[in-house]
């Protein structure tokens, strides 16, 4: 697959951000500030004026930039998890020699890692990793069997998605919704759900048949 359009997909996503802010936010309200979707969509405005300022050359650097933005842009916790999940991404793409999808694979799990790494969160905690643990287990599990590109992202998208569903079931156990216990169970994360928003809405802009509802 050759290197995309990386700010056509930013616009999207912020399309897809912004049009999706409410629900993030509502989600975001049953155990934390309920500004999610209002601050993820100012990090997706962030990252799209910065990337049409200064359009990175390579993927790697491309993903660099977008994390250091959001960490810039965004304030509280979002902004340094998001932003090390996406700088970590960078390292892993400009590690690769093309862009298959052994390389999808790697750049999924360097963002795993770049959630940990700031977040000390692991699964089942009602985190974005929920969504984001499963689409990098999938992305490998793809990519090993010989997948594309593509197909390792379709594999990984539809991955994050189920977890975040079922993060419903969960109950959270990191940050200020940690405290209300069972009542957090019934609602899906806020991370988890913007996690996967954004992974399909790349695989959209990729694949028009993929849908981002």
């Amino acid at each position: 697959m050759a290197t995309p359009d990386a700010r056509t997909i930013v616009a999207a996503v912020a399309v897809a951000v912004e049009a999706n802010a409410d629900e993030l936010s509502a989600l975001d309200a049953v155990g934390g500030d309920g500004d999610h979707g209002v601050s993820l969509t100012i990090g997706a405005r962030a990252v799209e004026a910065a990337l049409d300022a200064e359009p990175q050359p390579t993927l790697g650097a491309t993903l660099t930039k977008i994390g250091m933005t959001l960490v810039s842009a965004v304030g509280a916790a979002m902004g340094p998890i998001f932003g090390t999940a996406f700088m970590r991404a960078g390292t892993a793409a400009n590690a690769a020699a093309t862009l298959d999808g052994a390389a999808v694979a790697a750049i999924l799990s360097a963002a795993v890692e770049g959630v940990q790494v700031r977040g000390k969160a692991v699964a089942g905690e009602k985190t974005m990793l929920d969504a984001l643990i499963p689409a990098a287990q999938a992305a490998a599990t793809a990519a090993a069997a010989g997948a594309s590109a593509i197909d390792t992202l379709r594999a990984a998208s539809v991955a994050a998605d189920a977890g975040a569903r079922s993060t419903s079931d969960m109950i959270a156990k990191r940050g200020r919704a940690a405290k209300l216990g069972e009542r957090t169970r019934g609602h899906q994360d806020a991370g988890a759900t913007s996690t996967a928003l954004i992974l399909r809405t790349v695989v959209h802009e990729l694949d028009p048949s993929v849908t981002t509802a």
